[in-house]
């Protein structure tokens, strides 16, 4: 029993958690609403009247990102993890394949999380202001990033022996891949209610937002109309 209790403990300590649940789960939806609008982007096709809808939840996801990024849990937050100034060195140790691990996001991998956001951010305001031509010129650059990203995701799994993957499945990563870890602090209390608010404001005002900008039919007056009826050959069938 008390080496079954030593083993079970050992295991326990090798684990380090990084990712909350609440960025996890954001990380995968995401991920789905953004295979789903390009799935359903075709105007043609039958699903194309759900492409407007999951961009208002792809909206509410960003911003939520946006809140999780200024009050989430420490590694989440985005001046823990964007630091430029660490780039060049980051780069260099690429180069010589002496790479370290990277308990959250490395300076790459901000750059990328940063430029994903804001590709994502522009496809949605762009579609909202009904900018087709934008929009798709957009989410053609977003698609391109998003290959990228899942390439560099791969590649940097297999130069630290880190499984980047199972981390934002699990949240937790191997402790014994990094030095002196301990478990990453909690979002604030205030994280959640004030996430469940931007969520809400987000999906409103992109929902509001898109109607209005929609074109609007313009209505015909009686005599527009029967005029135009006439000019077809057709006469109405009385007056009102």
């Amino acid at each position: 029993m008390e080496v079954a209790l030593t083993t079970t403990a050992s295991s326990h300590a090798r684990r380090v958690r990084v990712w909350d649940l609440s960025i996890r789960l954001f990380h995968w939806l995401l991920v789905a609403g953004i295979t789903l609008c390009f799935v359903t982007s075709d105007d043609d096709a039958s699903v194309s009247a759900w492409h407007v809808r999951i961009g208002w939840v792809v909206a509410g996801l960003i911003a939520f990102r946006l809140v999780w990024g200024l009050i989430g849990g420490e590694h989440v937050r985005f001046v823990n993890f964007v630091r430029p100034s660490q780039i060049a060195e980051h780069v260099r140790n690429l180069l010589r394949g002496s790479v370290e691990p990277s308990l959250g996001h490395n300076p790459l991998g901000a750059i990328s999380v940063v430029v994903l956001l804001g590709l994502i951010v522009a496809a949605v305001a762009t579609g909202v202001a009904g900018r087709e031509g934008v929009h798709e010129a957009i989410t053609y650059a977003l698609l391109v990033f998003i290959v990228a990203h899942v390439i560099g995701v791969v590649l940097m799994s297999l130069l630290t022996r880190d499984n980047l993957v199972s981390a934002m499945v699990t949240g937790y990563k191997d402790a014994s891949r990094h030095a002196r870890a301990r478990d990453a602090d909690p979002p604030a209390r205030l994280a959640a209610p004030a996430a469940v608010i931007a969520i809400a404001v987000a999906i409103y005002g992109a929902n509001k937002l898109g109607l209005s900008s929609a074109p609007q039919r313009p209505e015909l007056d009686k005599s527009t109309s029967r005029n135009v009826l006439q000019e077809a050959g057709e006469t109405p069938s009385g007056d009102d």
